[in-house]
C-alpha cells in the first residue's frame, strides 16, 4: 500500500487557477497515478491520469485544454495544474496510485482528498 497526501485545494473565483499536489510515500511498483473528483451528490469521476515512467497522459473531456497533469519522479509527486476553473469543477479531488501493468486501472491506493471550490 502506498500512502498518498494531497495538498493545494482551496477557494477560487471562476476563471482562476489552482495547483494540486500529491506526494507518494514511495514510487516503488507504481505504474500509473491519477486524479479523481467527487462533487456533492454525484459519483466519483475520473479526471486525469499519467504513467509514471513514460508520462503518457489521459484526460476526461471536460478538463481537456484546461487541466495539466504532471509528475516529478525525483520527488515522487504528482501535480494537477487547473486553469480556467469553472463552478462545475467544484469537488473533492482525490489522487490515486495503481500498480497495473496494462494501463490506468485498478487504482488501489487513495489519498484523503482536498476540497476545490470555484465561485461564480
Amino acid at each position: 500500500q502506498v500512502a498518498l497526501v494531497e495538498s493545494g485545494g482551496g477557494l477560487v473565483q471562476a476563471g482562476g487557477s489552482l495547483r494540486l499536489s500529491c506526494a507518494a510515500s514511495t514510487r516503488t511498483f507504481i505504474t500509473w497515478m491519477g486524479w479523481f473528483r467527487q462533487a456533492p451528490g454525484k459519483e466519483r469521476e475520473f479526471v486525469a491520469s499519467i504513467s509514471w515512467s513514460g508520462g503518457i497522459t489521459y484526460y476526461t473531456d471536460s478538463v481537456k485544454g484546461r487541466f495539466t497533469i504532471s509528475r516529478d519522479n525525483a520527488k515522487s509527486t504528482m501535480y494537477l495544474q487547473m486553469n480556467s476553473l469553472k463552478p462545475e469543477d467544484t469537488a473533492i479531488y482525490y489522487c490515486a496510485a495503481s500498480k497495473s501493468l496494462t494501463g490506468p486501472e485498478n487504482f488501489g491506493s487513495w489519498g484523503q482528498g482536498t476540497q476545490v471550490t470555484v465561485s461564480s
